[in-house]
């Protein structure tokens, strides 16, 4: 059997559909319904995926519903930086050892990060 005739052919990868809804929902920049979310989603999902995956981002507490006549209007509860802050800050408090992971990630940034990194910690801690 090819890869285009494998079950899994064209199908996405985990959390890959959470990621488009939530970058739809962003661009939007204020809170939109399913129906508006999956004309910017790749694939052409079907309208009750798209609602089962805004469903799924709202019981994670990612995002907030409205009611909006007999539906929903969906908005992120952060901004992308935000969402991906919030992403390692979990990473941190679930990686183990906190000096080490600190350590493994700061060793591994691009000069150019190492240094705004820097000059945030020096902002941050002289407010």
């Amino acid at each position: 059997m090819s890869e285009q005739e494998s079950p899994t052919a064209g199908r996405r990868a985990p959390g890959e559909l959470e990621s488009e809804v939530l970058a739809a929902l962003w661009a939007a920049g204020a809170p939109v319904g399913a129906g508006t979310v999956r004309e910017h989603v790749t694939g052409d999902p079907a309208y009750t995926t798209v609602l089962t995956i805004l469903s799924r981002l709202h019981d994670k507490g990612l995002v907030t519903r409205e009611r909006a006549g007999r539906g929903y209007r969906y908005a992120p509860v952060r901004d992308e930086a935000g969402h991906a802050a919030a992403g390692m800050r979990d990473l941190l408090e679930n990686g183990g050892d906190r000096a080490a992971v600190l350590a493994r990630f700061v060793s591994e940034l691009p000069e150019e990060d190492e240094k705004l990194l820097e000059q945030l910690l020096r902002g941050h801690t002289e407010g």
